[in-house]
Order: C-alpha cells, then structure tokens, then sequence
C-alpha cells in the first residue's frame, strides 16, 4: 500500500482544526452584527478572533505549498485555498471571505462524492441564508431610507431572495446591499438548478439500475431455457429404448405370431 505524501498527512491532521476554526470565524462575524450594542470588548474580541483565524489558513496555505511536489499546479487547482487567504485584505468582501473559509473546509473534507454533493447543497442553502442576512444587516441597518433593520428582517429577505419571490416588503436601498442581492438571486437560481441536475440523475441511475438487472434476468431466463431444451433431448435420446431407435419396427395389430403352435 502506498504511504500517503507529507502534505496528504498534513491535510488529515489539519481537517478537524481548521473546522473549529471555521465555525469560530462564523461566529465572529455574526455577533457584531446580531448584537451592536455589546460591550466593545467583545467587538474586539470578535475582530481579534477573525484575523486569528485568517493567520491560520494563511499559515496552513504556505505549509500545504511547501509539502506540495508541484508548486504550480498546486496555486492553479487550488485557487479558493487561496482566495480564503487573500480575501481578508478586502475589508468590503468579507460575506465572500466567510462563503469561502467555510467552502474550503468543505472541499478538504474526506467524503464520498454522492454526500459531499448532499451536503454542499444543504450547507449553502443554510450559509448563504444567514450569513447573507448578516450581510445586508450590517449593510442596510444603519441606512437612512432602509427597511431591513433587525435579523428578522434580513432573515425574511433573504429567505424571499434567495427562492427568487421577491415580494418587496423588505429591499435594500443601499450598492452593496443590491449587489448582495443579486449574489442571492444568482445562488438561488443556481442551487435549484444542483437540486433539480441531482434528483433528475438519481432517477436516471435508478432507472438504468433496473434495466440492468432486468436485462441479467433475461439472460439468466434464456440460458435455462437453452439447458431445458437440451436435457430433453438428451432424456428423448438416453430414454427411448430400441423401440424409439432408427429402422426398428414396430408391431402392426392383428399381425399373426410367427411362433410355433402347438
């Protein structure tokens, strides 16, 4: 069996960690946001836990470039690795540094493709409902026309949002909070078309599945059949005596005996 490669290793050890992690910057980013008027320190905390969580992606980033035999290659197929690192520095953008530290735990997790897929699904449609609520809360509460100005608010619009209703009690006034909408609209549309390309496949794969264990039945069917055949004319063949063999033949009724009579 081959021995797993240095930076194999260090990604299973690192998994659960950089998890922890992920939640924690979760939690971080939403407690300003949910609770504003908390005491500064806990703000400070907040912050402090961000950037120390970014620290540790970064530093897990270099290290996995480090142990990586092809360095290149390694920056071109992990480019949201990278993206989790960079985005930090652009403060505006921090919705995306959230969608993308939680989508690279994601990505790194050892899982079967059919409950990655499962699970994806599911942890972006909870993700983006409500951290895109955090987002345009903390865009649009302190707005001077805005109409979403608790987590109720943005929890609805979002939900509203992200299905593409839109019933417009609740929209946001502001650049960036219409740009996070559009972000929504386009998850929405998008993860209803993963839902709908996963359930359409499932069917299909079922389907085949079926066809494939009916088509084994009629061939299992045709093969006794054959062996049937072929024990009755073996049976025809062993089983008829002389009277059954070529040029015998056989007694006509009312024939006169060809013995003697006494």
């Amino acid at each position: 069996m081959k021995e797993p490669s240095r930076q194999a290793r260090w990604e299973r050890w690192t998994q659960t960690p950089l998890l922890v992690l992920a939640l924690a910057f979760a939690v971080a980013y939403a407690v300003p946001i949910v609770a504003p008027d908390a005491d500064p320190a806990v703000h400070r905390a907040c912050t402090h836990a961000e950037w120390v969580v970014w620290g540790a992606f970064a530093l897990d980033y270099l290290v996995r470039l480090t142990l990586a035999p092809a360095r290149k290659r390694f920056i071109r197929t992990h480019w949201l690795d990278l993206a989790a690192v960079v985005l930090p520095l652009v403060q505006p953008l921090r919705l995306l540094r959230l969608v993308a530290t939680l989508m690279l735990v994601g990505r790194r997790a050892r899982m079967a493709p059919q409950i990655r897929l499962t699970t994806y699904v599911a942890g972006a449609v909870v993700g983006l409902l409500m951290f895109g609520s955090l987002a345009v809360l903390s865009v649009e509460r302190d707005a001077p026309d805005g109409n979403i100005k608790n987590l109720g608010d943005a929890v609805w619009w979002s939900f509203t949002t992200m299905t593409t209703v839109g019933y417009g009690d609740h929209s946001p006034t502001t650049g960036m909070g219409r740009v996070l909408a559009v972000g929504l609209m386009l998850s929405g549309i998008a993860l209803l078309g993963v839902v709908t390309a996963n359930i359409a496949a499932w069917f299909i794969a079922r389907f085949e599945r079926d066809d494939q264990v009916e088509r084994l039945q009629l061939v299992a069917l045709r093969e006794l059949q054959e062996e049937v055949r072929a024990l009755r004319a073996e049976v025809g063949r062993l089983g008829g005596g002389e009277a059954d063999q070529p040029g015998a033949p056989a007694p006509r009724e009312g024939a006169p005996s060809s013995a003697p009579t006494p």
